[in-house]
């Protein structure tokens, strides 16, 4: 068969509500998917990127989120794109390959001939159509997104070892404890349909090793320890590692960026990376005025079209600006991002924020963070209806939903 009639399915792993305790209090309304990067879901990144992909049959969501939370976005995201989405709701978590594994049979339907797999809080270019391209060159059965890091930082991801020249992955180790390399797993795979072989190989040996003999007590708990459930398969130490250097893996980096969607800090610093992507790709999307009949823009920034924004407002860079969001006159806004129908009274200032859902800021008010996105205090988050009264000041805290503040607080947490 030739590439050019080859189906692909592409499958995006959004986790559950079990995971991501680290985005709250953003995620406590909003699964953490659908929180609006650059005025987007965070979903919304990576099944844009997968419309670019040759032959691209449909779009499958997998995690143990409740379905009705995705129906609305996935309805309106297939009409968009022209692309069937579907999300699939696994019964509990079964690990990043437990849960490909799980659905096996609806991702065969349409018997594509390779599976996208991306992680929903992987912010990057998704440059899925070269590396589509590069694994068809490889044969082998997978081929795994890596990009270099410092080596200071290579340790909070998984390392890996590939042959310069074929691009073989040749060693892998998720978050070791010494320095291996500083060239890190991406989150974002290819593989052909035999990775459901591997994984019912895996989960075969897992109940041939429990039914070996009869244990005694202790042997028993010693190994429900140490080992997982047979159908919690993980993509990285389950299969990535055991099968390095075996001629059935290889590796694509990517010189753009990439980030890891953890907490809402990095939220708000991979906002700004896809606004600027914006700039090359949909200018569209971004919002422009010079002070006279729009608000003074400065660089990438995005205002949805039901906001307003007064003209005298000054608003940029790295500024996304949700649905029905109210800015009065004289409001600077910096490196934020505004949610659904919250207000900006006069003169207010906002920098390295993020303000929640209904959330409103009074006349000449300051929030703001120092902008260090990988400390918990770092940006100042309003969780969803929180008030700030007029000339009151909220420094690098964290502020719970539904709580109205009449008093300047500073690296606090407001319960």
């Amino acid at each position: 068969m030739k590439n050019s009639d080859q189906k692909v399915v592409a499958v995006i792993m959004v986790g559950g509500p079990t995971k991501g305790t680290r985005f709250r209090p953003l995620s406590f309304n909003t699964p953490k998917p659908l929180f609006p990067l650059a005025g987007q879901p965070m979903v919304h990144h990576p099944i844009s990127a997968c419309k670019s992909i040759p032959n691209l049959a449909r779009i499958f969501l997998i995690g143990f989120h409740e379905e009705r939370e995705f129906a609305l976005y996935v309805s309106s995201i297939s009409s968009e794109l022209n692309i069937p989405v579907r999300y699939l709701k696994e019964d509990k978590p079964h690990g990043s390959a437990g849960g490909l594994y799980y659905f096996r049979d609806i991702i065969m339907e349409d018997n594509p001939s390779h599976i996208v797999l991306l992680n929903c809080d992987v912010c990057c270019s998704f440059p899925l159509t070269e590396m589509l391209d590069a694994h068809r060159r490889y044969g082998g059965m997978g081929t795994l997104l890596v990009i270099k890091v410092s080596a200071e930082s290579a340790s909070e991801f998984g390392e890996l070892v590939a042959d310069p020249v074929t691009k073989e992955l040749l060693h892998y180790t998720e978050k070791p404890e010494t320095f291996v390399s500083d060239l890190i797993n991406c989150g974002v795979y290819i593989f052909t349909p035999e990775i459901f072989h591997v994984i019912q190989d895996i989960r075969t040996h897992r109940e041939d090793k429990a039914n070996l003999h009869t244990l005694s007590s202790f042997e028993a708990l010693r190994l429900t320890t140490k080992t997982h459930a047979k159908d919690f398969v993980r993509l990285d130490q389950d299969i990535l590692s055991p099968l390095a250097g075996k001629k059935q893996l290889y590796t694509y980096e990517t010189m753009d960026f990439w980030e890891q969607i953890k907490t809402p800090a990095m939220s708000l610093k991979c906002s700004a990376l896809y606004l600027a992507q914006f700039r090359h790709k949909s200018p569209g999307l971004l919002a422009y005025g010079d002070g006279t009949k729009n608000p003074t823009v400065v660089d990438d920034v995005y205002i949805h079209p039901s906001a307003k924004v007064h003209p005298t407002a000054k608003i940029g860079p790295n500024v996304s600006i949700s649905a029905n969001v109210r800015v009065a006159a004289g409001v600077r806004l910096m490196d934020c991002i505004i949610l659904d129908d919250a207000e900006i009274q006069e003169n207010a200032f906002v920098k390295y924020a993020i303000v929640g859902w209904k959330s409103s800021l009074g006349k000449w008010a300051r929030v703001q963070g120092e902008g260090d996105y990988k400390t918990k205090l770092g940006i100042t988050i309003l969780g969803e209806a929180v008030t700030v009264e007029d000339e009151v000041v909220v420094v690098n805290s964290i502020v719970l939903p539904n709580k109205v503040l009449n008093i300047s607080v500073q690296e606090e947490i407001i319960l």
